[in-house]
């Protein structure tokens, strides 16, 4: 009986199956792309927009191909505040990313290890703890994250606290529900009829095989995170107007589309659709493949 070579491994067959499906290909390209442009955004950006000194109010609201007074081309044209639109929606990029990534980690830490703990115990507890996250689920979201972040204050770390309380229940339900399925089988049994501890048992056995379905959840957050913030910078409750989100940035230039203005809310808007839809493809691809009933 031959072996399966290094061609048959679980992760060779996870990336073959992932390039078969070309538009999530495409979505995983165009994600990894505005990850890189994000992160090198200070070496890619024409103009630093935290840079009080370079930006000129004579060159506010500037067509796209303007060139401005500092000598270079303005290719998306010029915000209120006379930034360089392209690159404050690189910057902007970059804030979305990082609320997106640190509110959605976090919401997939405690809401995983809320989920699982309170299938592990059963009974009142786990169920008392269950209904605390019910009756978070029954209120929308955005309505949620509004309300803390109007508490709260604008700032980075208090939109994060809001995104976090507002998309925790939903990894938490999802992670109940897997780790309740995992509970009742043979094999976790036959471990805890072992010396080995309760939270032993819970870590090493019933973790790793609820996490798929937790990590399609967590993918999703993370789009939804991203929204959020937008949401939450348009109604001026997230983050503080210097902060050149794409959020903030679709604000800024609401009050002009009537005028012929489009670029300065229409560009932040584009890229924050492309961003969300890329990463929502991307999680579907990741459902199909680590949910068996769902292949092919």
């Amino acid at each position: 009986m031959t072996q399966a070579g290094p061609a048959d491994s679980p992760l060779r067959r996870f990336v073959g199956e992932f390039s078969e499906n070309k538009a999530a290909l495409a979505a995983l390209v165009v994600v990894a792309a505005i990850v890189l442009t994000a992160v090198f955004a200070p070496l890619v950006a024409p103009q630093d927009p935290y840079d009080l000194a370079s930006l000129s109010l004579r060159d506010a609201r500037r067509p796209p191909g303007y060139v401005g007074s500092g000598g270079y081309t303005h290719l998306l044209g010029t915000d209120a505040q006379g930034r360089d639109l392209l690159s404050a929606m690189l910057f902007g990029l970059r804030i979305s990313l990082e609320m997106g990534l640190v509110a959605g980690g976090l919401a997939l830490c405690i809401g995983t290890a809320a989920g699982i703990t309170a299938a592990y115990l059963g009974g009142r507890l786990g169920g008392a703890l269950m209904r605390v996250v019910d009756l978070q689920l029954s209120f929308p979201a955005i309505l949620l994250a509004f309300v803390l972040s109007a508490l709260l204050g604008q700032g980075k770390l208090q939109l994060i606290a809001a995104l976090v309380v507002a998309q925790y229940a939903y990894v938490a339900r999802t992670a109940h529900g897997a780790a309740a399925a995992e509970r009742h089988k043979d094999y976790v049994a036959a471990a805890l009829s072992t010396p080995l501890r309760g939270r032993t048992v819970l870590w090493r056995h019933i973790l790793p095989n609820a996490l798929p379905p937790v990590i399609v959840v967590a993918s999703v957050q993370v789009a939804g995170a991203i929204s959020l913030e937008a949401t939450l910078s348009f109604l001026g409750v997230g983050l503080p107007p210097t902060e050149p989100s794409l959020g903030m940035l679709i604000a800024n230039g609401f009050q002009y589309m009537l005028s012929g203005r489009y670029w300065i809310s229409v560009f932040p808007g584009v890229a924050l659709v492309v961003l969300v839809t890329a990463i929502n493809v991307v999680g579907d691809q990741l459902r199909d493949q680590l949910n068996p009933r769902l292949r092919r």
